[in-house]
């Protein structure tokens, strides 16, 4: 597969985590991106797309109720989990993390695929979705919206973008090390603002989100990833109806009735934007558009996996399936 070719198990390799087969390290310019693997790469190919500040870690409850007879991949966005930083004075744009899906699929050669991306994850995978219409012919998204819309956020889009580059500069500029806490100080630091997540999920999250130094634990993720509309690429309602009419894919999209409904909390209570992207894809799309609602949070696919799988798994044997590989 050549230079960006999976290079081997980064610590494991072989039936274990509930049917992992391996974890590898996918080499790209500024070091590797890691990934999980669950069945063989004969079988169709579904990606797996965590949210904002996660990491692939995010889908190990989940992928063990799904279909055997497919070849699933979680990654780690760049910066995020096992995945290296990107070098200094390289900034994270929505578009960095779309690119990041791009090198996946050339590591494993395949020419098409599925997508499967919670939250943040799943507005970089329907951004990948329009823009390689062709590579993929499944997108599943869950409690999240292909893209995030303008209609709240006109005034403060000038707002993020300043924000997230004067950030970027403070912590380069920054000598200090990270942060040292205790396992229990780092858990209820991300349940206190994860209010959605069990303890139990949380503690699967900082397995991979921490390294391990001698006085206690530091998170691994890129202190330069600040807050997700930073770096969110908003679109305008005639531009969302742009992007999904190249779709090819067959989009199922889960929303957790007790989940989120902007890409910020202070927006929660504006359902419109959901509806409205809602409506349209079923006007354009058609048949190839599915909307289920189950009750849960936003990481009902963390705390109870079962309400989803179903789902999901009907999602993905549907219809035949064609090559994936070159």
């Amino acid at each position: 597969m050549g230079e960006n070719a999976p290079r081997g198990p980064l610590d494991q390799s072989g039936k274990g985590e509930a049917g992992l087969l391996s974890e590898l390290k996918l080499a790209v310019p500024w070091g590797h991106i890691a990934v999980k693997v669950w069945g063989s790469q004969k079988n169709p190919p579904v990606l797996c797309l965590h949210g904002w500040l996660d990491n692939a870690n995010s889908f190990d409850r989940l992928i063990p109720l799904l279909p055997q007879g497919f070849h699933y991949v979680a990654m780690d966005f760049g910066g995020h989990g096992l995945s290296s930083h990107h070098h200094p004075g390289f900034p994270y744009y929505n578009q960095s993390f779309v690119s990041d899906v791009r090198r996946v699929a050339t590591a494993f050669k395949w020419t098409r695929f599925s997508i499967l991306g919670h939250s943040f994850g799943g507005t970089v995978g329907s951004m990948f979705a329009c823009t390689f219409p062709e590579m993929v012919d499944k997108l599943i998204l869950l409690d999240t919206t292909p893209f995030a819309l303008d209609s709240n956020e006109t005034e403060n889009i000038l707002t993020y973008k300043r924000r997230n580059i004067e950030h970027m500069l403070k912590v380069e500029a920054s000598q200090k090390s990270p942060r040292v806490s205790s396992h229990e100080e780092l858990l209820q630091g991300l349940l206190s603002k994860n209010i959605h997540l069990s303890r139990e999920c949380g503690e699967l999250l900082l397995q991979r989100g921490t390294m391990k130094v001698d006085t206690g634990l530091v998170l691994n993720r890129d202190p330069r990833l600040s807050l997700p509309e930073n770096v969110f690429d908003f679109t305008s309602k005639e531009m969302f109806l742009q992007f999904i009419s190249s779709l090819q894919a067959n989009v199922l999209l889960i929303k957790a009735t007790q989940g989120y409904f902007d890409v910020r909390r202070e927006n929660d209570n504006k359902k419109q934007p959901l509806l409205f992207m809602v409506d349209a894809l079923r006007v354009i799309l058609k048949e190839r558009f599915q909307y289920v609602e189950v009750p849960g949070s936003h990481y009902v696919h963390m705390n109870e996996p079962h309400l989803v799988a179903g789902f999901i798994s009907s999602f993905l044997q549907s219809q035949p399936r064609t090559s994936s590989r070159l």
